[in-house]
């Protein structure tokens, strides 16, 4: 053990008691390349520099537990067929298990030892000249604040640590969040911002992306200072990223596209104007399993194999349009995420006069087609499941059997790519004629109205009206799912074994945060005066009607919803707004609020391979109620 903390806490004294693989760039090297020798040339400073953005790709921006951690237990998700979820349940009245933050725990540190490592390095290679130098090492600056912003927004107070350090720690005391935001988050990105080049970057971040994430991390603060010191740099920087924006990205290269429904085009996908910041895997990966890609694509599908006009299988299809791809190669044919949105999330798509957001359509996919390539027929069974009317022609007909000559029951078939199920709510053209036929009509109409109860709560139990009894609700596997992050971009490693890795990249951050850092900032700082007018821009942008009267907190927080959900930001937006709380959590998402404690869940809990390494087992260092 004393070699493991010895070969990480070279660089920095929390690192090595989370992990045994991490910076252990001090043992004995046969290639004779010391961290000196590669700072010896810029191309060897470039090797050094690479290594602050594997943590990240590891356990972070792209990784299917990391949305969890920054989405989950919020407002607007609950898991799929609100079953039991630890991440986005709570824990349903459970501890988390002991080890489920050490993937973004020995990632984040790891990527700080890097971060520091590279700091100190610059000093000792030949650039050309201080600019280039500082160029460089603002990457590392921007690194360095994103792993303790979300070190701290996840876990609370952490040690500290911007340099490296030879002696090992193992009673190591925490720095508060706000120290930390003032010590090194809002520092490092305020020099992140200033000597990041102007450019279009895919990982390594850019001017845009530091401003982006230095207004973020300046408005976040207000969750630990009631002095809200922050806010008016917050604003400021946002102002002047906002007027970039509106001059078409002139001088800083920020953009927004004119129609929404261009940003999430996978088209558009790999230089996308509108991703502040954004990251691509690349084949190969980051590990042995090297198909472990963005996993944000399997992350928000209901289960839709639940009716059988539906498949998720590796076969190939042949004979149509999708001839020589498996479903798991479709962009919008998986099934079985672990997102279902709240019913408090899609009621936030309805407008002041009854008609719907466009985003709910254009995030959104709320109709499916049969992707059985022979087609798949009703049966007996799924039409009771399902309580169709059997008489109805659109499900059976009766005919006579050529060969018996006797008169059968015959059922409808759905041919492939035929339209067999669609999600439908009040708001939505025909809402009402189509809820008045779905016994009868081919279709499987999914009633928002049978999924969801007036209470925000998911319908669990459904009463049959055949039977008069109290049953599993049927409609539980269909719900509106999220197409922001849907791929038809795979590296195939193994597709028997489901081996496939998604090559889309993931956006950290888009232009449309900044609007609404903005408005929430105008609030702290002018009273609101102008926050509508930057909700506005924002609406105004995707299609829906603008909104009237004066914001508060809580209407950018709505806003925030409708654009950005499933962007890594909910969980942090309720710890910032002070909406993390028993109260509005069972009054927006009770599925989900039942299970919060306040003075526990705030945090998430260090884990216990961290804990077992320190002095007295580590229970001082322990989050309070874990």
């Amino acid at each position: 053990m004393t070699t493991k903390i010895k070969n990480w806490l070279t660089v920095m004294a929390m690192v090595a008691v989370v992990s045994n693989s991490s910076c252990a760039l001090d043992e004995y090297n046969p290639s004779g390349y010391t961290m000196d020798a590669l700072s010896n040339s810029v191309e060897g400073y470039q090797t050094i520099l690479n290594n602050i953005y594997f943590g990240m790709e590891r356990a972070m921006y792209g990784y299917g537990q990391f949305m969890w951690m920054t989405e989950g237990g919020t407002d607007i998700w609950t898991s799929q067929k609100n079953a039991d979820n630890l991440w986005l349940r709570y824990g349903m009245g459970s501890d988390f298990a002991n080890n489920m933050t050490s993937g973004l725990l020995n990632a984040a540190y790891d990527g700080v030892c890097y971060c520091n490592l590279a700091i100190v390095q610059a000093e000792k290679t030949p650039f050309a000249s201080d600019e280039e130098r500082k160029q460089k090492v603002a990457e590392a600056y921007f690194m360095r604040a994103v792993y303790y912003y979300n070190m701290v927004e996840q876990l609370g107070g952490v040690k500290l640590q911007m340099a490296p350090v030879d002696n090992v720690d193992i009673h190591p005391g925490k720095d508060s969040p706000m120290d930390i935001y003032e010590k090194c988050i809002i520092p490092d990105l305020e020099f992140a911002a200033q000597w990041l080049p102007v450019e279009d970057r895919t990982t390594r971040p850019s001017k845009k992306s530091a401003m982006g994430m230095l207004a973020r991390a300046c408005l976040q603060s207000v969750e630990y200072d009631s002095s809200k010191k922050y806010v008016q740099r917050a604003l400021e920087v946002a102002q002047e990223m906002i007027n970039d924006c509106k001059a078409g990205g002139a001088a800083l290269g920020v953009y927004m596209y004119d129609n929404v429904e261009d940003v999430f085009d996978e088209n558009n996908n790999f230089e996308n104007k509108e991703a502040l910041w954004k990251h691509r895997y690349v084949a190969g990966g980051v590990s042995n399993q090297a198909w472990i890609m963005n996993q944000n694509n399997e992350q928000f599908y209901c289960p839709l194999t639940a009716f059988s006009a539906f498949q998720f299988k590796t076969d190939l299809h042949s004979g149509n349009k999708y001839d020589g791809l498996s479903d798991y190669q479709i962009a919008d044919r998986r099934a079985g995420g672990t997102f279902m949105p709240s019913k408090f999330l899609l009621d936030l798509y309805v407008q002041e006069d009854g008609t719907l957001d466009p985003r709910y359509h254009k995030f959104f996919q709320t109709s499916w087609t049969c992707n059985k390539d022979k087609g798949q027929a009703w049966s007996e069974s799924q039409a009771k499941l399902f309580e169709k009317n059997i008489e109805s022609p659109e499900i059976s007909t009766m005919q006579i059997n050529e060969t018996t000559g006797e008169l059968v029951r015959v059922y409808s078939k759905f041919e492939f790519d035929e339209k067999a199920l669609e999600f439908i709510r009040p708001g939505e053209e025909r809402y009402a004629e189509k809820v008045a036929v779905k016994r009868d009509a081919k279709i499987l109409y999914v009633d928002y109205n049978d999924l969801y109860s007036e209470d925000n709560t998911v319908i669990m139990k459904y009463h049959r009206e055949d039977t008069d009894t109290e049953v599993v609700n049927p409609w539980l596997s269909f719900y509106p799912s999220l197409m922001k992050h849907n791929s038809s971009n795979y590296y195939i490693n193994n597709l028997g074994k489901k081996r496939l890795g998604n090559l889309n990249a993931t956006f950290m951050m888009r232009t449309p945060e900044v609007f609404l850092i903005a408005a929430e900032a105008d609030i702290y700082v002018n009273g609101g005066a102008n926050a509508m007018q930057y909700i506005n821009m924002v609406r105004q942008r995707a299609g829906a009607k603008p909104l009237s009267g004066v914001a508060t907190v809580q209407t950018v927080l709505d806003e925030r919803a409708r654009e950005l959900c499933g962007e890594y930001v909910r969980f942090y937006d309720l710890k910032r707004t002070g909406k993390l709380t028993s109260a509005y959590l069972n009054e927006t998402n009770p599925d989900v609020g039942q299970y919060f404690i306040e003075g526990k869940h705030e945090v998430r809990p260090f884990p216990q391979s961290f804990l077992e390494n320190l002095e007295e087992g580590g229970g001082y260092y322990q989050n309070p109620g874990y």
